[in-house]
């Protein structure tokens, strides 16, 4: 099959020739429809030794079962060529107390998708494992069924924040994950949903994914900005950005007693005042990927056509033209989720 293949930090991606995967026990292999870009992707390139030369990377991927291992069931009967899917990006082990209550991507066994254990999604095929897999509805297409990925990453965002019925909401950065955790806010009952991001682009995809109202942190300063808008300062707040002094930031504008959630995976030594949190009584959240139940839900609301997650997509590329695509990303512009079509 053709894949891409990474190189080292600061060069493309290759375009190879590499054999075709093939499923154990408990697995299946995905003809890959679609598969996203994402922006740890983009920051854990950045990280020298991170991820191995020649490790196929993409862990948002979607597409048609092509193979099946022995015993690979699903939860209604046993997987089958031809099935439309979606995996999660991993294998756990299945039975340990974090697999059981959902917490798949918690799995001490866990062998992860997309960073050299296992093969990814910037690829003709992939494998997934049986029990992390979720039939597509017949409404959503099989390059679509990429985005459950980010969208399960904004729901568990939401979901651990603890968000109240008719509270308001501020969210730093409308890349993916904030524009995810937007469209999960709203729906899930936020008041007002707040999202700050410098890229005119970007705050507009934000009011098509459930943003109430957007800030311009080039004109407008965050806190006034949003109690403008709330008439109070924020008592939730999202970190969406991935990058150091963004919570410091945020930190400073929340009133007492608020709730700041950190979904922005940022992968460089960050720096708050202590003494910000204590006097104001704040509560710091970091999260990542997701559980199970976020995955099968995002599935459930895309077939009830409850969330429309398409206003962020932006482009849709062939395997060609991944490697100039993903180092374009790595500069502002006007894209947001671009799909991989292999």
């Amino acid at each position: 099959m053709r894949a891409a293949c990474f190189n080292e930090s600061g060069k493309p991606f290759d375009i190879l020739e590499v054999p075709d995967p093939t499923p154990g026990p408990g697995e299946i292999v995905l003809s890959v429809k679609g598969c996203g870009i994402c922006g740890s992707d983009l920051h854990v390139t950045e990280l020298g030794g991170a991820v191995p030369h020649g490790a196929v990377m993409g862990h948002e991927f979607a597409g048609e079962i092509v193979a099946v291992g022995k015993g690979a069931t699903g939860p209604d009967g046993p997987w089958r060529e031809g099935d439309r899917v979606c995996t999660m990006p991993g294998i756990s082990c299945g039975t340990c107390p974090r697999c059981v209550s959902g917490d798949v991507m918690g799995c001490s066994a866990l062998r992860m998708t997309g960073f050299g254990e296992i093969g990814g999604g910037y690829a003709e095929y992939a494998i997934g494992g049986d029990r992390m897999t979720f039939r597509l509805p017949d409404n959503v297409s099989s390059s679509d069924g990429a985005l459950v990925e980010p969208l399960a990453v904004g729901l568990h965002a939401v979901d651990k924040a603890g968000l109240m019925t008719g509270e308001d909401v501020l969210i730093v950065g409308a890349g993916p994950v904030g524009l995810a955790c937007a469209v999960w806010a709203k729906m899930l009952g936020a008041r007002e949903v707040v999202v700050s991001d410098y890229a005119a682009h970007r705050r507009d995809m934000a009011l098509s994914c459930g943003a109430t109202a957007t800030i311009d942190p080039a004109t407008e300063e965050l806190g006034p900005a949003f109690e403008k808008i709330t008439g109070r300062a924020p008592m939730l707040a999202f970190e969406c950005v991935g990058r150091p002094d963004i919570v410091h930031q945020i930190s400073l504008i929340c009133d007492r007693g608020a709730r700041i959630l950190s979904a922005g995976m940022c992968m460089a030594p960050d720096n708050f005042m202590p003494l910000v949190f204590g006097t104001k009584e704040l509560t710091m959240q970091f999260v990542s990927y997701y559980t199970h139940q976020n995955y099968q839900l995002t599935v459930d609301m895309l077939a009830a056509e409850r969330i429309n997650p398409l206003p962020m997509v932006t482009d849709r590329i062939s395997l060609d033209a991944l490697p100039t695509a993903f180092e374009a990303l790595r500069t502002p512009s006007t894209e947001c989720k671009v799909v991989v079509e292999p």
